[in-house]
């Protein structure tokens, strides 16, 4: 397996997914993905559900989330973890931007 060390900034560019959300997948392997991701106030992350474990550092901004039901607002410096298959989503408060950290790898991004 090739392994890719480094991950320069200005390797990849944020990806629009529309509805005020864009996207950059900072650095992944298999096993592990660190993906940015940018709202813009009243931006929706639909709710969903994938089979990797999620953990979600907010960096900045303010965010209600859901996760299975359970909602709860966060702001900087909050964290949040899905485990597999737990239905999850977040409304955007005030413009922001989390850090996502999938095991495995959302081949589904690259």
């Amino acid at each position: 397996m090739d392994v890719t060390n480094y991950f320069p900034a200005d390797a990849r560019q944020l990806e629009d997914l529309g509805g005020g959300i864009k996207r950059k997948i900072t650095a992944y392997n298999d096993n592990l993905m660190c993906v940015e991701v940018h709202f813009e106030t009243g931006a929706v992350g639909a709710m969903h559900s994938h089979p990797h474990e999620q953990i979600t550092y907010i960096l900045s901004g303010r965010f209600e989330f859901n996760i299975g039901g359970n909602k709860k607002v966060l702001s900087a410096g909050d964290a949040t973890y899905k485990q597999p298959n737990i239905e999850h989503g977040a409304v955007c408060l005030e413009a922001g931007v989390l850090l996502d950290i999938f095991t495995p790898c959302r081949k589904d991004f690259l």
